[in-house]
C-alpha cells in the first residue's frame, strides 16, 4: 500500500500485449458498462469524479506517495466524497466525520468487507488475523478472546505490573543518558520502541525473549534481530505496492522481485514465530503456567488451527509495538517544540501528583494531558487512511448511490483536517480538546480508532501507555528539540510514522521545580 501509488515500474507494453491480455481488457470494459448502467438507474446520484485518464484512471496523480495528502486536497475541490478510478478499480473516499462514521456505523453491514492488497494477503494470511478479517465469526471470536485475555478492562488490570514496569524502564534509561551523556541528543525511539517490544512479548507470551533459537534459519537470533523479523520487516512489507494490485485482470503476469521480497518476509516470520510458539507449547507441557494471551488461547480456543494461533500471537506482538510509538513519539515532539504548552502540562501534573510519580489512577484528574493525547491524535493519526473496505451490495452514502464492487477509502487524515470541523487544522493545539462536558480520558474524541462493530480492540491500551508515557517524561525532564530537528518532519510512505527517530535534549527537572 505505500504509495498506494507509484508506477514507475509498470510495464506497459507487457501488460496489453498479447490475446489473454485482450481477453482481459475487454471483460474490464464489459464489467464497466453493467455498472454504467447500474449507476443510471439509481434514484440517487453518483458522487463527483476526480478526472483522470483512460485505463489508469488516477493513478499518476497519487504517484508522491502521501495519498492522503492528496486525498484532502481533493475534498477541498470535490467534496467530501467523491470518487476515483485506481486502475480497473472504483474508489469512494469519504472526508469527513459525518460520511466516514456513516459508512463505519450505519452503512456498516453493505461494506464490512475488507479489500486487501497482494501484499497484505501474504502478510496477514488471508486475513487470519483480527484487524485485517472481514466481519465473521473469525472476527468476533478472535476479538473476543483478545479483549478477554489482554486489550479489555479487566485484562489490562491484569497486566498493569508490566506497564509499570515498562515505564520504569524507560524513565531509568534516560535518566542514564542525561547522567552519562548531558550534552548529547537522546534517540527517543530507540528507548521507547525497545521497551514497547518488550512489553509486547509480556502480554503476548508472558516473558520479553532476550533470544530464540530458530531451526529453519539454524541459528539463535538475537532480540533484535527478532524485532526486525517481526515487527520491522511486515510494517514495511505491509505497504509494498504490487502493480498487480490495480489490474486484477492482469494478476497471471509475473512480478517476481515483488513476490519474492514478500514472501521473504512471510517465511522469516513464520520460522520465528514457530520457534517462538513451540518454545511455549514446551513451558505449558512442563505445567508453568503464565498470565498472557498464549495461555488463555491454548486453554479458551483449542479450535484454532495452527496457523491461525500463530497470525493472532503476531498480531498481538506487531499491533503493541507500533500504534503508541507513533503517537508518543509525536506528541513528544509536540511538546519539546512548546515550552509553553510543556510547562502548561507539567503544572497541571503537580498540582495533580506533588512529588508522588504520576500514575493511571491520577489521568482522570489531567484534562490537558487528555486534550494533548487526543491532539495528537487528530494531527497525527497513526491510521491515516483505514484499510480499504469493499461494497458488497448497492448502498448509499453522503446522498449519494454507491455501487456493489466499490473500494471505500476512509481518509482519517482528511477527516482530521477538514477545516469546517477544526479550527487552524494544521496546528497543534492541545486547547481544542478543553472546556468541553467531559474533560476526561474519554477515547472517541477523533476518528484515530475508527468506530462501530470494528472500533479498535486496543485503544484503551493505547490510551494508557502513551498518556502515562508523556506525562511521566514531562513529570521528570525538560524536553528541547536538538537544533535542526524541527524541521524533522517527513513521514513513511502513506504512514504517520516519522521518517527519522526523534532527537531531544534531556535535562532531569528538581523535585522542588
Amino acid at each position: 500500500m505505500d504509495t498506494l501509488l507509484n508506477l514507475q515500474a509498470l510495464p506497459m507494453g507487457a501488460a496489453i500485449g498479447g490475446p489473454v491480455a485482450l481477453g482481459g481488457i475487454s471483460l474490464f470494459f464489459i464489467r464497466q458498462y453493467v455498472k454504467d448502467q447500474k449507476k443510471k438507474s439509481s434514484p440517487f446520484p453518483p458522487p463527483p469524479e476526480v478526472p483522470g485518464l483512460p485505463v489508469i484512471g488516477n493513478l499518476l496523480q497519487l504517484k508522491e506517495k502521501k495519498p492522503h495528502k492528496t486525498f484532502t486536497k481533493w475534498a477541498e475541490e470535490y467534496g467530501p466524497i467523491y470518487s476515483i478510478k485506481t486502475g480497473s478499480s472504483n474508489m469512494v473516499v469519504l472526508n469527513t466525520n459525518d460520511v466516514a462514521k456513516e459508512a463505519m456505523v450505519t452503512k456498516y453491514s453493505s461494506m464490512s468487507t475488507r479489500k486487501l492488497s497482494n501484499a497484505l494477503k501474504i502478510l496477514t494470511s488471508d486475513k487470519s488475523m483480527v484487524a485485517m478479517s472481514d466481519y465473521n465469526e473469525f472476527y468476533k471470536t478472535a476479538k473476543r478472546n483478545l479483549l478477554t485475555s489482554t486489550l479489555g478492562t479487566n485484562a489490562q488490570k491484569r497486566h498493569r505490573v508490566h506497564r509499570d514496569t515498562m515505564m520504569n524502564n524507560i524513565c531509568e534509561q534516560f535518566h542514564a543518558h542525561a547522567k552519562t551523556f548531558p550534552s548529547e541528543a537522546v534517540n527517543f525511539r530507540k528507548i521507547f520502541q525497545s521497551e514497547l517490544f518488550g512489553l509486547s512479548l509480556k502480554q503476548a507470551i508472558g516473558e520479553d525473549l532476550g533470544s530464540v533459537y530458530v531451526e529453519e534459519f539454524g541459528t539463535t537470533l538475537s532480540r533484535q534481530e527478532i524485532f526486525k523479523i517481526l515487527v520491522l520487516d511486515p510494517m514495511e512489507g505491509a505497504i509494498e505496492v504490487d502493480w498487480r494490485d490495480f489490474f486484477p485482470y492482469l494478476k497471471w503476469i509475473p512480478n517476481k522481485t515483488f513476490e519474492k521480497r514478500i514472501e521473504q518476509m512471510h517465511f522469516r516470520r513464520q520460522a520465528v514465530m514457530k520457534a517462538i510458539i513451540e518454545q511455549q507449547k514446551k513451558r505449558v507441557a512442563s505445567g508453568v503456567e503464565l498470565n498472557c494471551y498464549f495461555d488463555y488461547l491454548m486453554s479458551e480456543a483449542k479450535t484454532l488451527s495452527e496457523q491461525q494461533l500463530l497470525m493472532l500471537m503476531w498480531e498481538a506482538i506487531i499491533e503493541a509495538s507500533d500504534t503508541v510509538l507513533v503517537t508518543s513519539e509525536w506528541a513528544v515532539y509536540e511538546l519539546s517544540k512548546d515550552q509553553e504548552k510543556q510547562n502548561r502540562l507539567l503544572q497541571e501534573i503537580q498540582n495533580a501528583c506533588g512529588f508522588e510519580k504520576l500514575t493511571e489512577e491520577k489521568l482522570c484528574k489531567l484534562p490537558y494531558l487528555a486534550a494533548v493525547f487526543h491532539e495528537t491524535l487528530r494531527k497525527h493519526s497513526p491510521v491515516p487512511i483505514v484499510p480499504l473496505r469493499y461494497v458488497h451490495e448497492d448502498a448509499q452514502l453522503g446522498g449519494y448511490n454507491i455501487p456493489q464492487g466499490t473500494e471505500i477509502a476512509i481518509n482519517i487524515y482528511g477527516c482530521n483536517m477538514d477545516k469546517n470541523m477544526w479550527d487552524s487544522p494544521e496546528e497543534w493545539k492541545p486547547e481544542r480538546f478543553l472546556g468541553r462536558k467531559d474533560e476526561t480520558m474519554e477515547l472517541h474524541k477523533t476518528m484515530a480508532f475508527g468506530g462501530g462493530k470494528r472500533v479498535c480492540a486496543g485503544a484503551l491500551q493505547a490510551m494508557l501507555i502513551s498518556c502515562v508515557a508523556i506525562g511521566r517524561l514531562v513529570q521528570e525532564f525538560e524536553w528541547r528539540l536538538k537544533d535542526g530537528e524541527e524541521a524533522n518532519v517527513d513521514t513513511l510512505g502513506l504512514t504517520t510514522h516519522k521518517l527519522h527517530p526523534l532527537l531531544t535534549n534531556i535535562k532531569p527537572r528538581n523535585r522542588t521545580e
